[in-house]
């Protein structure tokens, strides 16, 4: 058994990105010939400001996560993104199961986190005995709990980032895919201050 801590990483923010949505924005107003080396900024972000977000669709972000399943439970609910995600019934666990440590590990009392840890030392045993009774990884994963690491890619546009980020950075968000999240968007502030610079939480 092994206790990580989660973590993201940018798999592709392209180089052009407010290129292409000053591109197809400047369709609707065929203001095409407005193009410059550096229009695009202003443009994305007269576009921000007012409103006029269905532009900042055109402009995708993938990241992938290492984080917990329950986590992952809450962002396969944004429907409007695609989603790679390590599975657990063709993954065979052999004694290498990692879990992601509680956010709120460090106001534990050793008396909690010694709980915790045993707890996930016995998931992993049972899961390890029945698959040496003869059930196969996508049946003995019913004993696997949501501190189990997984790792997922998440495609979405800048919009849907944007929503994600409004409703996965409040103080009401679970503190597990909070922590997660604002450091994904404090990251995504200093590659694209424009479109995110005014979501403060």
């Amino acid at each position: 058994m092994k206790i990580i801590d989660q973590s993201h990483e940018i798999i592709s923010l392209p180089d052009n990105l407010l290129q292409v949505i000053e591109a197809a924005g400047r369709t609707c107003y065929k203001s095409e010939d407005k193009i410059t080396p550096d229009s695009a900024t202003g443009f994305v972000a007269r576009m921000r400001d007012r409103g006029h977000h269905a532009m900042i669709e055109f402009g995708d972000i993938i990241v992938r996560f290492v984080t917990n399943r329950g986590v992952t439970h809450e962002l396969v609910r944004h429907r409007l993104c695609s989603f790679a995600q390590e599975s657990t019934r063709y993954v065979r666990y052999d004694g290498k199961m990692e879990f992601v440590r509680p956010c709120w590990w460090e106001d534990c009392t050793p008396a909690q986190q010694t709980l915790w840890q045993q707890a996930m030392a016995d998931a992993e045993n049972r899961y390890l005995s029945l698959l040496e009774s003869g059930w196969r990884p996508e049946q003995a994963r019913e004993v696997l709990p949501n501190s189990l690491k997984t790792e997922i890619v998440v495609k979405g546009n800048i919009r849907e980032w944007r929503h994600i980020f409004a409703l996965r950075c409040t103080k009401k968000a679970h503190p597990q895919i909070r922590a997660l999240m604002i450091p994904l968007l404090a990251e995504l502030k200093e590659h694209l201050p424009v479109v995110f610079d005014d979501l403060t939480f």
